[in-house]
């Protein structure tokens, strides 16, 4: 594993979630996420994310995943999230919005 997350989930409801935000960010998806702490940030999907088992500071063993988002038009830019501090994903694309 190997793997480390400034935070891990490991109650079902709470990686329930998670798995319903990854469907929610296709891969090359335009999408504005709201984060908990208040703030947004937009970007394209580079990559569709998957939940995976990590470990928090504490070692404490649990799931997180992170989305990275890149903008087309500022090809050094990019910005990676860790699922667990989305609140919401806002679509800018109607991809999302044809499928639901």
């Amino acid at each position: 594993m190997g793997q480390n997350a400034p935070s891990v989930l490991v109650r079902e409801d709470d990686i329930d979630r998670l798995e319903a935000l990854v469907h929610q960010l296709p891969a090359n998806g335009h999408v504005v996420l709201l984060l908990s702490d208040g703030s947004s940030c937009d970007g394209v999907v580079s990559m569709r994310p998957s939940v995976q088992v990590f470990r928090d500071p504490q070692g404490r063993e649990g799931i997180n995943a992170e989305v990275q988002l890149e903008r087309p038009d500022v090809p050094t830019w990019h910005q990676r999230v860790w699922l667990d501090r989305i609140r919401r994903v806002e679509h800018v694309d109607s991809i999302m919005a044809s499928e639901s």
